[in-house]
């Protein structure tokens, strides 16, 4: 009986040991080299896993830039930071693109927007998308029940009197909220921009504001005053355009329903130097808002009460004498 215990056993012993031995010979027969350099990239990267760079994860996206399918700077959490890294390792210059956030274009606060009815459902703006549009009588703006809230990994969003609220500060453009939302009321914008169309409705003029007070009814006064150029106009709402805008914020303090908004404690103004300034008039003949005076060969001056700190005046100085502050 012992005997063929101790038989067992080593009968066992021997086959697990050819197994061994065979698994260790086919690890490395068959086994997949591993670039180092995607080892680095993974370790460079952030780890929130969210695809926001359209690849599924951080591997997938270590393994694309390092055989050339994706730019160092694809990761939008990461940022210049972690291009920078990338860039090291891969041997190139990671270009600085613009950094980008999330914004919810939309002002339907309850003191702005009409309720149609009172909903009672799941707490999910996917759910109540279902029921009639939602409760909010603008079709088109932010049902405020948090569902790009529970999406954000970074905690960068919260529900201010029924809207959502994003800080720009906490947020990676990661993208998910925007996936969420059934409303397609949030975008993404320049971190450094100042100047908005909060609004996200297709109607016209009193559809509007029968629905809300600050939405944008299509009259295009912003269109009209805005010395750039800047705002485009499609499906009954303005839209800017941000690379022609200047945050000059004209666009906001012309619109009468104050559906454009801007932060206008950060309105930058111009000085010009006067040991610099040569007087050639380059300034004063290019300012949109006639802020500069001053005579050929004579030392300009800015108009502080007139200037927007649309710094076109910076760009056309040829002495350099100009700068926004």
């Amino acid at each position: 009986m012992s005997t063929s215990i101790i038989y067992s056993v080593l009968s066992l012993g021997g086959l697990g040991l050819l197994f061994g031995i065979g698994l260790a010979i086919a690890s490395k027969v068959f086994a997949v080299e591993v670039d180092p350099k995607v080892e680095a990239i993974r370790e460079a990267l952030p780890g929130a896993n969210c695809g926001a760079c359209g690849f599924p994860g951080c591997d997938g996206f270590a393994n694309a830039v390092a055989s050339g399918k994706a730019p160092v700077n694809g990761c939008p959490v990461g940022g210049a930071a972690t291009a920078e890294k990338i860039g090291e390792i891969m041997g190139v210059v990671a270009e600085a693109g613009e950094k980008k956030v999330a914004r919810v274009i939309c002002q339907g606060t309850s003191c702005n927007a009409i309720e149609k009815y009172e909903y009672l459902g799941i707490k999910d703006c996917k759910a109540a998308a279902m029921v009639a549009g939602g409760s909010k009588s603008c079709q088109y703006g932010c049902l405020g029940l948090g569902t790009c809230v529970e999406a954000c990994q970074f905690d960068a969003i919260e529900i201010i009197d029924g809207i959502a609220k994003i800080n720009p500060e906490k947020c990676t453009a990661c993208g998910k909220c925007i996936e969420v939302c059934p409303k397609s009321v949030i975008v993404m914008v320049p971190y450094e921009q100042e100047v908005f169309v909060d609004c996200n409705s297709k109607e016209f003029g009193k559809e509007v504001k029968s629905k809300c007070t600050v939405g944008c009814i299509g009259c295009k006064i912003c269109v009209k005053s805005c010395p750039f150029d800047a705002i485009e106009f499609e499906n009954n709402l303005a839209k800017i355009n941000y690379d022609k805008c200047t945050n000059c914020m004209i666009c906001a303090e012309k619109c009468p329903t104050n559906a454009i908004t801007a932060n206008f404690e950060k309105r930058k103004k111009a000085y010009i130097d006067e040991e610099k300034c040569v007087g050639c008039t380059i300034c004063k003949k290019q300012c949109p808002v006639d802020a500069i005076e001053g005579e050929l060969k004579e030392k300009h001056r800015i108009l502080e009460d007139k200037c927007v700190g649309c710094g076109l005046c910076v760009q056309k100085c040829p002495k350099g004498a100009i700068e926004l502050k």
